[in-house]
């Protein structure tokens, strides 16, 4: 996944239209590839999570995010991507976009002026959650 990352990044498009399965060749597949590697300024990829991939696999997934800048605007490309090993060599299957699952509350909400459950006794607005704010703001 990082080798053809590497090659958007640097135009490698041989080695994109190299690595992709038979089955996953489309119709003007290489001009499209071409011209997103090349029409975007690209900032990172992050891996998200791996299954498979190894040494003694013959298939894999990879869930990344690349960020790429376009036209001066940021965006981002998530995707769940399936590799197989094919005559030693890694190919691109397929790419699906992964499902965001929405995460539910397990207790009630409880209000900026109700008592902060940790029991110090003070205001949540000036305990938990204003730690919890200040953490965010030091990870960003």
């Amino acid at each position: 996944m990082r080798a053809r990352y590497c090659a958007f990044v640097m135009g490698e498009i041989d080695f994109l239209v190299d690595t992709l399965a038979p089955e996953a060749h489309e119709d003007g597949e290489r001009e499209a590839i071409e011209a997103w590697s090349k029409g975007s300024e690209w900032h990172g990829l992050a891996i998200r999570k791996t299954d498979g991939g190894g040494p003694g696999d013959e298939r894999g997934t990879v869930e990344f995010v690349a960020h790429f800048s376009q036209g001066g605007e940021e965006q981002f490309h998530h995707e769940l991507a399936t590799f197989e090993r094919r005559n030693g060599q890694w190919r691109f299957v397929d790419g699906t976009t992964p499902t965001v699952r929405t995460k539910l509350r397990e207790g009630p909400k409880i209000g900026r002026n109700e008592p902060c459950p940790c029991g110090s006794g003070k205001k949540y607005k000036r305990c938990c959650a204003q730690r919890s704010s200040e953490a965010t703001e030091t990870s960003a």
